[in-house]
């Protein structure tokens, strides 16, 4: 077993689920501040791509839910030709950064970023914004946010915590959903998050905010403007090859992007990569819980400025 491996799931004790606590006015886990002196003095270069996501928001990585899908797009849009670097799990070659997994891998994320020998550096967070390293603003790296509609993410959100064992217990839907609305969640509120992002893409012009949403609707539209984005002269067939391969379907039977093998997560209760698509809200929310959110989304989001689908 490597440095990057996770041990066998055969030879793993159970996990105990952890405690969640506010951690800087963000809830959070041991499991993302038990390293924060690292991540918080992280040395960000000029080529890193920054890739940024509140938990589940596009198809994921381990515990780093949904950002799986823009990752594994800018791996082969960087990458794809090389062997040895595409022979590797997702979470090895972008890693998460603020991650520190101490029971199930040697190497935290920072370690896995400060190793990595490509460039540009690929590299993973669910931080919102403001505990994000200073770094990465300073050497003014490039960042992609990928933000989803909140009702989709929630039941995303909450399955995932279902069978994720070092998220907190996430008890019944409608309890579940209480809590999303009122913030109650490892990385903190959706709104403050989206919103977050949001306002610093006005004042950082090397960042690219995009929706689940469009990159559900239209996965080559969206490739492209990650190819001007990051002046990228990809040809024609080649990102024709990559937006087939990252496709929902495609990528759920790739075993070095579906995660079946980690073993803290419990494919028996929920697959990790359960089903991919924009409205999926509509089997969950009873008329009631959708009223209410309704109600809460509204005060929540007033003034931030951005839009979500909830449909399409």
């Amino acid at each position: 077993m490597t440095d990057h491996e996770f041990p066998d799931v055969a030879s793993m004790k159970p996990c105990i689920r952890p405690d969640m606590f506010d951690f800087e006015g963000v809830f959070l886990t041991r499991f993302f501040t038990d390293n924060w002196e690292n991540v918080k003095n992280f040395q960000a270069r000029p080529d890193d791509i920054l890739i940024a996501t509140y938990p589940k928001a596009g198809y994921s990585a381990i515990k780093n839910p949904r950002t799986t899908w823009v990752s594994y797009i800018l791996d082969l849009l960087y990458f794809g030709n090389d062997e040895n670097q595409t022979s590797q799990p997702i979470v090895q070659r972008v890693p998460f950064l603020e991650s520190c997994f101490q029971e199930f891998s040697t190497i935290s994320g920072t370690e896995m970023a400060d190793n990595l020998p490509t460039s540009p550096r690929l590299i993973k967070t669910h931080l919102p914004v403001q505990l994000v390293p200073k770094s990465f603003w300073e050497q003014n790296s490039r960042v992609v946010y990928v933000a989803r509609n909140a009702k989709d993410n929630a039941v995303s959100y909450f399955h995932f915590d279902r069978m994720n064992m070092v998220q907190p217990e996430p008890g019944d839907w409608d309890s579940y959903l209480d809590k999303f609305m009122q913030g109650q969640n490892v990385f903190g509120s959706w709104f403050d998050h989206v919103s977050g992002w949001w306002q610093k893409k006005r004042s950082y012009p090397n960042m690219l905010y995009m929706f689940f949403e469009d990159l559900s609707e239209d996965t080559g539209r969206e490739v492209n403007r990650l190819c001007s984005f990051l002046g990228l002269s990809t040809s024609v067939q080649e990102k024709e090859k990559i937006t087939k391969g990252v496709q929902f379907d495609a990528m759920k039977q790739n075993t070095l992007i579906n995660h079946v093998t980690i073993p803290f997560l419990d494919c028996k209760i929920s697959p990790f990569m359960r089903k991919g698509k924009v409205g999926d809200w509509k089997s969950h929310f009873t008329v009631a819980q959708n009223e209410r959110f309704d109600e809460v989304y509204k005060q929540k989001m007033k003034n931030s400025g951005v839009t979500f689908r909830t449909e399409i």
